[in-house]
């Protein structure tokens, strides 16, 4: 059974619509349209495992960026090295304009497969690789004679024995997830090998599928069980390595749960035409002329796109994401003395941790304001929340993965994030307040006291816990997340948290 609950506008009474997997329900809103009726009709449960914000990832985060992101970019010297181009981030490489590029939003699940006739030994020009090792992210750009052996983790370039000789280097290994740095999430990782064969070895596999577009081999593993890292880790990088291709491109996912290629399969659909491949343990080899191993990822900061050092930015992955899903609303609404339709808030609702424990009086307080509210609790449907969110003008949670969802926001929404007790403001910072603003979302928090956490009544008055966090974070971050994030809930003290809807309002009439 899933559910969600929707205020209506002219009754102060919760009014509690449910519906089934395989059921539709209408839900009763006087004040809006039946297309946003329509919208609410669904909601789901969102996977926000916070324990992967690892102890290794935090220690990174602190590193002053001046040292630990400068970006290094290694190009590996073969023959004619004097004709390779570097792949720095002073020297961009010429990518696809983003208005010359139509939008792929095919979502049919019988996607043709990128193969040619025959199979056998592919005779291709072979290019040195070029591989670009990055704060965040390795990547290898080849072209040439490529066989992947998923069995071994292995993409073979074949190469004359002369070029192999003059090589720097003939091996390299990557892991193919943008979060280079963070132990915890690599070590999910399953790291691959680049490696040059001479056409003549006995170690080199015979091709049994020739493809005949690019590819791209990238993990779904690390931490893609939360929602936030999904997108900060693959679907972002993922969108700036192969929007270039204008769907031309074929997608090998390692580490690739069957859940998360079926959740983000909306997504993958509109950036390939082509039917991804699970590469792990395949016997059969697969071939092509042009791959990169790894995912693009040109910036330390998280969920966010630099546009100085690429052909996109968060504005045109916002634009990309509305196309996938069909989303209508593109600019939030503007409250001025001539409209009379009231804004829309959404809470994020959540069951196991950091949950609001008096949804009833915020619900109340926000439509004697003026608001109509929806409570609702995303999961796996991606598509439906995504619906819910771009529905609505402010939204606001506790910190936590389902707060990711305001990259369906409008433009100009205002995203109000509830900071719970336990020193995790600088968190709060870097995974939600900086890429708002990336966004154009306008932002605002609300800090509680401790007595609006429910460790108030798990502590002594005087315990550390309560009076210094600081305490609890020199005992690395298990200690951090299984006190402050795993087991602390939120009463609102919605006299003291009024002024910051208010102001969420104030911000809807600029």
């Amino acid at each position: 059974m899933r559910s969600f609950i929707f205020f209506d506008d002219t009754d102060s009474s919760l009014q509690i619509a449910k519906e089934t997997i395989n059921s539709t329900s209408i839900v009763n809103d006087t004040g809006s349209s039946h297309e946003e009726a329509e919208i609410m009709s669904s909601a789901l449960t969102v996977n926000d495992t916070d324990s992967s914000h690892g102890e290794s990832e935090i220690r990174e985060i602190i590193v002053n960026n001046a040292t630990s992101r400068s970006q290094e970019v290694v190009v590996f010297k073969e023959s004619l090295a004097q004709n390779m181009k570097t792949n720095d981030s002073s020297n961009p490489p010429q990518f696809v304009n983003e208005k010359d590029i139509s939008m792929v939003n095919n979502t049919n699940s019988s996607l043709p497969e990128a193969t040619d006739a025959s199979a056998g030994t592919k005779n291709s020009t072979v290019e040195p690789p070029l591989c670009t090792f990055m704060g965040r992210s390795d990547f290898c750009e080849i072209k040439g004679d490529i066989r992947i052996d998923g069995n071994s983790y292995t993409v073979f370039i074949v190469s004359s024995e002369i070029d192999i000789l003059a090589a720097e280097n003939t091996s390299w290994c990557i892991r193919p997830y943008a979060r280079k740095g963070d132990q915890a999430a690599m070590g999910g990782v399953r790291e691959w090998t680049v490696k040059l064969v001479a056409g003549a070895s006995h170690i080199l596999p015979q091709c049994t599928q020739n493809h005949s577009v690019p590819a791209i081999l990238f993990s779904a593993g690390g931490y893609s069980g939360n929602h936030f890292h999904s997108f900060a880790d693959i679907i972002v990088p993922l969108f700036l390595t192969s929007r270039p291709y204008n769907g031309d491109v074929q997608f090998l996912i390692t580490n690739g749960l069957t859940a998360w290629i079926s959740k983000f399969k909306t997504l993958m659909n509109a950036l390939s035409r082509y039917q991804p491949i699970s590469i792990d343990y395949r016997q059969d080899i697969h071939c092509y002329d042009s791959m990169t191993v790894g995912l693009i990822r040109r910036t330390s900061k998280e969920l966010s796109i630099d546009p100085s050092n690429s052909p996109y930015s968060m504005k045109d992955f916002r634009k990309f994401l509305r196309s996938s899903y069909s989303l209508k609303r593109t600019t939030a609404i503007k409250i001025g003395n001539v409209s009379r339709k009231r804004p829309r808030l959404v809470i994020i609702s959540r069951k196991r941790s950091r949950a609001f424990t008096n949804v009833g009086e915020i619900v109340s307080m926000a439509k004697r304001l003026g608001f109509r509210v929806v409570v609702a609790e995303p999961d796996a449907d991606v598509s439906g929340f995504a619906k819910i969110i771009n529905s609505c003008d402010v939204m606001m949670g506790v910190h936590g993965a389902g707060l990711t969802n305001m990259v369906f926001l409008p433009e100009k929404a205002v995203l109000v994030q509830v900071i719970p007790i336990g020193g995790t403001e600088w968190l709060s910072k870097t995974y939600f307040e900086e890429p708002a603003k990336d966004m154009n979302i306008r932002y605002l928090d609300y800090k509680i006291r401790v007595e609006e956490s429910s460790l108030i009544h798990q502590y002594p008055a005087d315990h550390v816990v309560l009076r210094d966090p600081s305490e609890i974070w020199k005992q690395g971050w298990s200690a951090v997340q299984s006190i402050y994030l795993s087991k602390q809930n939120v009463t609102l003290d919605v006299n003291r948290f009024r002024p910051t809807l208010v102001k969420a309002l104030e911000l809807l009439h600029q």
